[in-house]
């Protein structure tokens, strides 16, 4: 699956409308707490990617394969992902933030969070030298 620059530029108008969502939703409503949002789903596919690569690959090795490891690593993703769309909630339930804020904050952390994720799939490499 290769990715075209059609690809790259789509991905990228996306990851931009995201940011803009989150950053009108803090700028719009001159109250900059929603912004936390992206910190959450920047670091989101990091366990994934960490707990991944710590996982033993040889293939002739009776060891096990690591799945409670990469368990782990998307439990944490997950728990990353429900607290970048708790957070803009909890804010808003508390008064913090108002209620537009939180769905553009929402909407833009999903955004930006799909785009990633989306980067990740079209670029990963695939190491198919074994098969025949």
């Amino acid at each position: 699956m290769a990715a075209g620059l059609k690809t790259i530029i789509a991905l990228s108008f996306v990851l931009a409308i995201g940011f803009l969502l989150v950053i009108l939703s803090s700028a719009l409503f001159k109250n900059y707490l929603p912004l936390l949002v992206v910190a959450t789903y920047v670091v989101a596919p990091l366990p994934n990617a960490i707990c991944s690569r710590c996982t033993n690959t040889n293939d002739f090795s009776a060891d096990g394969d690591g799945s409670a490891i990469i368990d782990f690593g998307r439990f944490m993703t997950g728990f990353l992902v429900v607290m970048g769309i708790a957070l803009p909630v909890m804010l808003a339930h508390c008064g913090v933030i108002t209620i537009a804020a939180m769905v553009m904050s929402i909407i833009g952390g999903l955004l930006i969070y799909a785009t990633i994720i989306s980067f990740t799939m079209f670029f990963q490499e695939e190491n198919d030298w074994y098969s025949g």
